[in-house]
Order: C-alpha cells, then structure tokens, then sequence
C-alpha cells in the first residue's frame, strides 16, 4: 500500500479507503494507480513547498510586516518538524535535507552572483542576497530520493563501487561553478553518468509486485519533474532567470541540469541510505 511505510493511527482509514478503491480496479489499473500514489507520498515534502510557492504568490501582500521569504523558510521548517514529529519522515531522511540543503545554498550563493537566476523580494533571512528557503527547494529534492527508495522498497542491481559515484558527483558539482570561467564538460558528464549508472537496475515493488528500470532512465524521467517544478517556481516569480520579464517556460536545457543534479542528490543520499542489493532484506523499522 502506498502509505505502508508512515506511521500513525491517523493515517489507518485513507490505508482502508485507498486498499477498497483499488480493489475494484482491474490488476494493472490498480498497479498503475498505486504507483502514482507512492510517487506522490514520496513527493510530500517537496509537494508541499511548491504548494507554498502558489499560495504565497496569491495571497501574500509586500505590506505585511514578514516577507514572503522569510514565510516560506519558516513554512518550510514547520512542516519539516511536522513530518518528523508525525513519524512521516525519517531523522536519516531530515540528515539529507539538511545535507543537501548546505550544498545547494552555496551553489545557490554563487549562481546568483555570476547572474545565472535572481531572487526578486527582499528577505531578511539570506546570504549574499539568496534568501534560505531556497535550500529547502534542493532539500525536497533529496528528501523525495530517500523516501521514494524506502516507500517504493528500491533495491539496486550491478551498483558501481562508492569511487566511482563519488568522484562523478564531485565532477558535476564542480561543473556547475567551473564551466563560468572554462569549458563546459556536461556533454561529457551525460557520457559519464551512462558509463558509471548504465548497468544499474532499479527493483521496486508495487504492491504485491517486483518491478525494474535502468537508473539512468529513471533519472530522466524524474528530471521532466524537475523541470515542470522549475517551471512553477519562475511562474510564481520566486526565482527568475534572465530574460523572463514576461514568464515564459524555462528551457529545456534545465533538464539536463537538474538531471545531472539528481547523480549529485542520489550520492548524497547513499551517506545515510545504505545501498541494498535485490536479495538484502530491508532493516526493520
């Protein structure tokens, strides 16, 4: 079920209602749903900020006396507390937010001053004029790896030795900041993540069913959803890239850059997720 990993007798009757609607649907119907549902519990932290993204954009005022800002980065650490309290994220998932949260702010800090984005509202809780939410956007990013490996009970085949994953992820995330003063190596990095990932085979299970995908497909995939979130992001006009002073979608070339973010967000995530093999039973909660 796709709530099977969340704790808390709040959550027992949607277990019910989704286990009785399902089960009046055809078999692989009810698969595909499922699936969809899963995904989007795994999402729920980074659903939730885009939520806020919307919200804000509506119903905030430049009068009021907090900007929306500093709204949405107290927003953010609610419901990060919510979840831990409510036992619906786990502390080595809250580890990877905040991992992931330092190393995205930085690049963020440097991104905005080479002139890659801007952040258009005035903030009190920043850096260098990037205002700390935005941390928790690449955090949600590494809080939806963590669960969805857990929700989804993802187990890896032909994994590559730690080296190899680490020395990719550090390459990448130097290229974001080196390719402003030398070549651009993503074309090579893409080459790189089908040499390192090629052979990798992702087994999750869907209700009472294993199935698989390459790694590398699945981070394609998972990059188009990064991409459309962007998209809410500029839309809302919490970030902005050059050039969109009337919203227009963001290149698809984002794609490529979030696809290659997401080798860093999946290394990250393998410091507190222990990688497991399809014959490694998963620890007991």
């Amino acid at each position: 079920m796709p709530f099977q990993h969340a704790t808390g007798p709040f959550l027992e009757p949607l277990r019910v209602a989704i286990h009785l609607a399902l089960n009046r649907l055809p078999g692989p119907l009810a698969a595909f749903v499922l699936f969809g549902l899963k995904q989007a519990w795994a999402c729920l932290f980074g659903g939730a900020m885009l939520g806020l993204l919307i919200t804000t954009k509506y119903l905030w005022s430049p009068d009021w006396p907090v900007h929306r800002y500093d709204a949405l980065f107290a927003a953010a650490i609610l419901i990060q507390a919510a979840m831990l309290v409510f036992r619906l994220e786990t502390l080595e998932e809250v580890k990877v937010i905040f991992v992931y949260h330092v190393v995205g702010t930085l690049m963020e800090v440097f991104k905005v001053h080479v002139g890659s984005w801007a952040y258009p509202e005035a903030s009190i809780v920043q850096i260098a004029g990037v205002p700390l939410f935005s941390g928790f956007m690449y955090g949600s990013v590494g809080s939806y790896m963590a669960r969805v490996i857990r929700v989804f009970d993802m187990r890896f085949a032909r994994f590559p030795a730690p080296l190899w994953t680490f020395l990719l992820a550090t390459a990448i995330y130097l290229n974001f900041f080196l390719h402003h003063f030398t070549y651009d190596t993503r074309i090579l990095l893409f080459v790189a993540t089908v040499l390192v990932y090629g052979r990798v085979r992702i087994h999750f299970t869907v209700g009472h069913s294993v199935y698989w995908m390459p790694l590398v497909l699945a981070a394609f995939l998972t990059s188009f959803f990064m991409w459309v979130a962007e998209n809410v992001g500029t839309f809302t006009g919490t970030w902005v890239y050059p050039g969109q002073e009337v919203w227009h979608l963001v290149s698809l070339q984002k794609m490529g850059s979030w696809y290659l973010l997401l080798f860093i967000s999946f290394t990250l995530v393998t410091l507190v997720v222990p990688i497991r093999g399809p014959d490694v039973q998963a620890p007991s909660n």
